[in-house]
């Protein structure tokens, strides 16, 4: 059979319907679609290359009068596609020829189809160590790596930054039922998703693909099913590399971590022996969604690398009064741009905003005029008193309250004075916002992580600001792992170890501090007054 190929097939082709119906007039008028026009284009067409680049990538597109939605038949696999849009991977190495079946679906299901065959060059044959990585020669099971901050989020439509406009913090979304999903490669090419009974992902994809349900309700932030049920499948994985970019396909429903449907398409933005970096990109071309899966096992809650139990330095606040001046100094006034963050708070070392009382310190920020400034509290801190390297810190506190508050509970770098911020290096033990009470959070800022650093993990807790926690970091030389009530919750362990990433291999001081407003902080209650942050210890352990 000849067929004449071009980069763009248009077809236009008026077919009668699958199925006829008598018109109910209760439901208006029942209308085939018809004249339904198809373009396939080949990636990487042209004079020299008729059949593509090589990749087999072909991207198809469907327009029909009267037609409700689309459907794509390929290798008697049935993928909806609302938009009438989809793109497929053919992997077969050498020139083949493909048909592809599109078909148009009108008022009362009432529908139309129409084929088109390509002839398509596949090139590719992936590199040993990618299907080594994928399968270990034979099966190898993945999973998201929930542990690490920016294990899933998204960011623009092919952006070069890891989830640029969200990223995850650790164990995030642990409420969904994405963390105990696997992900099984075979050599063979066939594909297993163990979804331990339910999914996550958009609602409204769902439920044109798979369909609705009612045993679960969409979440009233995202309209996504955090728990829709869906059992164990099948499908089949291939390996292509348009434009250059190793790309992972999963035929029919197959996903990883948050349904979005889509072409199933996960480029492999980055990989190690164990670990890659997906990207894709939603159904509606709107966002790129990104994951990190891991082959490692999860460590088990409460396990740090090193446990430290030897005290080394504590203040138990029980003398009434300032500070002990042996071991608290303070930063006082506005600081260059509110501190760095656009704070609105003044610090003093006045009573009014520190004091040791009734065997705590307490910080207390409050609304008043002072020194130009609407708001005052004290930021405290053990610089030129103390300093360590490695050991743990518990820090046994009782949180303010209020939109605008921002406490924090952190570490900077000694030598902050004569290499600056953020080659210093950073450790935040606790920070909580008042605008989004009881979740505190936990953050690395680094060279390479700096301001909206992704080296984040937050957890949520009962009543902060009326019951004490204790936040604590425990600080190795080979990772730094944050708890709460001697829970862990989140690590930052990079792969790589350098100034970029690792500038906590010299002494830390402590800093304690009750922020108002700022870049974290957010909108300040018109309503505040004043809130206290009340610390019953601070221990160092080594």
């Amino acid at each position: 059979m000849k067929h004449i190929i071009y980069s763009s097939i248009f077809l236009l082709l008026s077919l009668g319907c699958y199925s006829c119906q008598e018109e109910d007039i209760s439901v208006g008028e029942i209308i085939a679609p018809s004249n339904i026009l198809i373009t396939a284009s080949i990636v990487g067409t042209d004079a020299d290359n008729p059949y593509g680049d090589g990749s087999g990538t072909v991207h198809f597109s469907a327009e029909a009068d009267n037609a409700l939605s689309y459907q794509f038949v390929y290798n008697d696999e049935v993928v909806a596609s609302p938009s009438g849009a989809k793109t497929y991977n053919f992997s077969n190495t050498g020139l083949h020829t493909y048909t592809v079946t599109v078909v148009a679906i009108g008022t009362g299901g009432l529908s139309s189809s129409a084929s088109v065959e390509v002839e398509v060059l596949a090139l590719y044959e992936p590199p040993a160590d990618l299907l080594t990585m994928l399968t270990a020669n034979s099966s190898r099971e993945w999973r998201i790596k929930a542990e690490a901050a920016g294990h899933f989020g998204l960011g623009p439509v092919g952006g070069s930054i890891i989830a640029e406009w969200f990223s995850a913090p650790a164990f995030d979304k642990a409420v969904t039922g994405m963390y105990d999903d696997r992900f099984i490669f075979n050599a063979d090419g066939t594909f297993t998703h163990k979804t331990q009974g339910t999914i996550f992902g958009k609602a409204a994809i769902i439920d044109v693909d798979l369909g609705p349900t009612n045993e679960d309700t969409p979440n009233d932030c995202c309209q996504e099913y955090e728990n829709y049920p869906l059992d164990d499948y099948s499908a089949n994985w291939s390996l292509s590399a348009p434009g250059g970019v190793e790309t992972l396909s999963l035929s029919g429903i197959g996903f990883i971590g948050f349904y979005i449907g889509g072409s199933h398409q996960y480029e492999i933005f980055r990989r190690s022996a164990n670990e890659m970096v997906l990207r894709t990109t939603d159904w509606n071309n709107e966002f790129d969604w990104w994951f990190v899966l891991t082959t490692e096992e999860e460590a088990a809650d409460n396990e740090v690398d090193v446990n430290y139990t030897n005290l080394i330095w504590s203040d138990e606040f029980d003398a009434n009064g300032a500070p002990n001046p042996a071991k608290w100094t303070y930063d006082e006034g506005v600081g260059d741009n509110g501190w760095g963050n656009g704070e609105s708070q003044f610090y003093t070392k006045r009573a009014d905003n520190v004091v040791v009382e009734d065997g705590s310190l307490k910080i207390t920020a409050k609304a008043e005029s002072y020194e130009g400034s609407d708001y005052t509290s004290a930021r405290i801190k053990t610089q030129g008193l103390f300093g360590f390297t490695y050991g743990r810190v518990d820090v046994r506190a009782k949180l303010p309250e209020g939109g605008g508050t921002w406490p924090a509970i952190w570490m900077l770098g000694a030598n902050f004075d004569t290499v600056g911020w953020p080659a210093t290096g950073e450790i935040d033990i606790m920070e909580h916002v008042g605008n989004n009470p009881n979740v505190v959070q936990a953050a690395i800022h680094t060279p390479s992580s700096s301001g909206a650093t992704v080296n984040i993990g937050s957890k949520t807790l009962n009543n902060v600001a009326s019951e004490f926690h204790v936040y604590s970091v425990n600080w190795s030389e080979d990772e730094i792992s944050f708890l709460v009530d001697d829970e862990l919750y989140y690590t930052y362990k990079p792969e790589t170890k350098d100034a970029n990433t690792w500038p906590f291999n010299a002494d830390q001081f402590i800093i304690l501090n009750v922020a108002m407003g700022g870049n974290l902080g957010g909108d300040i209650d018109a309503a505040f007054s004043e809130s206290v942050m009340e610390i019953d210890y601070v221990r160092v352990y080594q």
